[in-house]
């Protein structure tokens, strides 16, 4: 459950400064940091409610969810993904000739904003990319009411790095001219997809790379390995997207 001394050796570098105890002024030592972590994400892998931490090993549930709290409003977790994946970047572990877009739906148990109420009932919409070999390049949390080729662009602008991927591809809920059209001119990305019924605009060829599109199925599947990203508990969509971040860091992580 816990991080690795060679994971966490990664990780703490990129971590903001914390206030030390002062020697003049008596009071509780503060707790380390990685003990906060390793309890964030025995939540996340155990999909557990905070009070079900465990005492023995882990600080105080509510000291571990407040500093989870802090960390998600200040950006933490976000900044600690993105200095890895530049990092993987540089040292040329992302494939950039392609990429995959798709989305999951998450239920939204307790409501809250971004919960929109489609057919399948409250939930969230998942949105991510993905390289060439399925690592995540981008990922947003957003009401699963709009249709995903509303959210896509918004999604890319969270990209982890400075570069997306020359193709991109998904399935037939991306089959769209104008989307199409504003990701090439604007982005200098091309979209792949396969056709809706009625309609025959993409060359044949290209749809063939539809074929490695399991990748986007793997990198879904590695995420829902982590309880806590199947259904979404958490009120503020901040905190579920704070989750998602922690998943993707833990997926990049492997890579080191």
């Amino acid at each position: 459950m816990d991080l690795t001394d060679e994971q966490w050796s990664l990780i703490e570098p990129l971590l903001p400064a914390r206030k030390l105890k002062r020697e003049d002024r008596p009071g509780r030592t503060p707790t380390p940091s990685r003990a906060l972590w390793d309890g964030i994400l025995w939540i996340l892998r155990t999909g557990a409610q905070w009070s079900e931490l465990p005492r023995e090993k882990y600080p105080p549930y509510k000291t571990v969810h407040r500093w989870f709290q802090g960390w998600v409003r200040d950006g933490t977790f976000r900044a600690v993904l993105r200095a890895l994946a530049l990092d993987l970047k540089e040292r040329g572990g992302f494939d950039l000739e392609e990429g995959f877009v798709d989305a999951y739906f998450a239920s939204a148990k307790n409501g809250g904003p971004a919960s929109g109420k489609p057919k399948r009932g409250k939930g969230t919409k998942v949105m991510a990319a993905a390289d060439g070999a399925g690592l995540p390049l981008a990922i947003g949390a957003a009401s699963a009411s709009p249709h995903e080729t509303k959210l896509l662009e918004a999604t890319l602008d969270e990209s982890l790095i400075d570069e997306l991927p020359e193709r991109l591809i998904g399935d037939k809920a991306y089959d769209a001219d104008k989307l199409d059209e504003r990701l090439w001119h604007q982005r200098g990305v091309k979209l792949i997809a396969p056709h809706r019924r009625g309609r025959k605009t993409k060359d044949g060829r290209e749809l063939r790379r539809y074929r490695r599109r399991w990748k986007m199925e793997r990198l879904f599947a590695w995420l829902q390995n982590f309880r806590r990203l199947v259904t979404r508990y958490e009120v503020k969509v901040q905190n579920f997207l704070g989750f998602l971040h922690l998943g993707c860091i833990l997926i990049l992580l492997r890579q080191f």
